[in-house]
This record gives structure tokens, C-alpha cells and sequence, in this order.
């Protein structure tokens, strides 16, 4: 095999490039100068040497603690469950959130062999023993698997409470129609969200 169909090969394992964006892609960096070819191949060959995970948190960083750990000023009252660390950086680009992160992971996945013991809830545990935080936000996916684990969750930290004498809410991200969405287009899942979660007109 050729170093052109090896590197095609390379892209193409990556999420969502497939066989045709891999080989522009390879195109592209040949008609690129050799300075940028090397900085390219340097920072692929130190990235799991400099980005590790958060040893609190699990989020991707090269500081341990991570900035968002290790920062004052954030709410240690309340804890933001996410599925990947690329969700940190999802929510943490709207500058809304001023509380810290627990990253699990993935999500329970009974059919693919992930299960409990393959996710991160015992560090969570771990973390709310303190008795500092008063908010678990399950920001899992809307789907049956995010569904589930968000179910899981919430039952482990109720028993954990009450075993404990903690007072820890748990809430779920709201889902339902978009600001500036149009009924006639709304699948039914996202409606009957919708209709579930309603709220009072204020």
C-alpha cells in the first residue's frame, strides 16, 4: 500500500470524513509547504503526550487540575454531567454555565457491552460526598441510551443522599421545540418533550 492510500486510510477513520473527503484531504497537505507538513506531524505525534485527562473532571487538558477545576470563581455548588469532553467545550463556547463539569465517558449501553463499571460514576459519587454541591445537571443526549443513564444517575445519587444526608437536586437539560422552530416540522419525540416539559407563561 502505498504512503497516499495509507494516509487516506488514516482520514478516513476519523468521524464523519469518509473515503472521498480523506483523499481531498491528503491532496490538499501534499500541495501544502514542507514548515507546515512538519508543525502538522509534530503536533499529532505530541498530542497523547500533552493532553491528558482531567484527574478531577475527565475533561481533555494539559494543566491537572483543568483551568475550569481549578478556577475560584467557578459554582462548586452545581455539577454539569456530560458524556465526552468535547461537550465541556460545547457548553462552555455559550458562557452560561458557571459551574464545574464530570465527564462519564459515554453512555450505558447495554447491546455494545458498556455498562456501569465501564463509565465514571463512582468519581462522581466521590466528589458529592463533601456535601458542597447541591446540583447534579445530567446533560446526557435525548436519546434512549442518554435517557437511561440520566435514569441511573439519579437513582445512584438519591441513594447515595439518603445514605448520606445530602441534599442533591438532580436536573435534566430541557429539551423540546428550538427558539424559532416551526410546528409543522417538529418530529413527534421532540414534541411529546415538548409537551412534557411545558412551563408557566410568565
Amino acid at each position: 500500500m502505498s504512503a497516499f492510500e495509507d494516509l487516506t486510510n488514516n482520514f478516513s477513520r476519523l468521524p464523519g470524513i469518509g473515503k472521498k473527503s480523506a483523499v481531498r484531504i491528503v491532496n490538499w497537505l501534499l500541495r501544502q509547504d514542507e514548515v507546515y507538513l512538519q508543525r502538522f506531524s509534530k503536533n499529532l505525534s505530541i498530542l497523547k503526550e500533552k493532553v491528558k485527562p482531567c484527574s478531577i473532571c475527565g475533561t481533555w487538558t494539559e494543566e491537572d487540575p483543568c483551568p475550569i477545576c481549578s478556577n475560584p470563581l467557578r459554582d462548586k455548588k452545581q455539577i454539569c454531567v456530560v458524556e465526552q469532553p468535547q461537550d465541556v467545550s460545547t457548553i462552555e463556547a455559550y458562557g452560561e454555565y458557571k459551574g464545574l463539569f464530570h465527564v462519564l465517558g459515554g453512555l450505558i449501553k447495554p447491546l455494545e457491552g458498556i455498562g456501569p463499571a465501564q463509565l465514571s460514576f463512582q468519581p462522581l459519587l466521590t466528589r458529592l460526598q463533601s456535601g458542597e454541591v447541591t446540583e447534579v445537571i445530567v446533560a446526557t443526549n435525548p436519546t434512549v441510551e442518554g435517557d437511561a443513564t440520566a435514569l441511573y444517575l439519579n437513582k445512584l445519587i438519591k441513594e447515595q443522599s439518603e445514605e448520606n444526608g445530602l441534599s442533591i437536586k438532580v436536573t435534566r437539560l430541557a429539551t423540546g421545540i428550538p427558539v424559532g422552530g416551526d410546528l409543522e416540522y417538529i418530529d413527534k419525540r421532540t414534541l411529546a418533550f415538548s409537551l412534557r416539559g411545558r412551563v408557566p407563561v410568565e
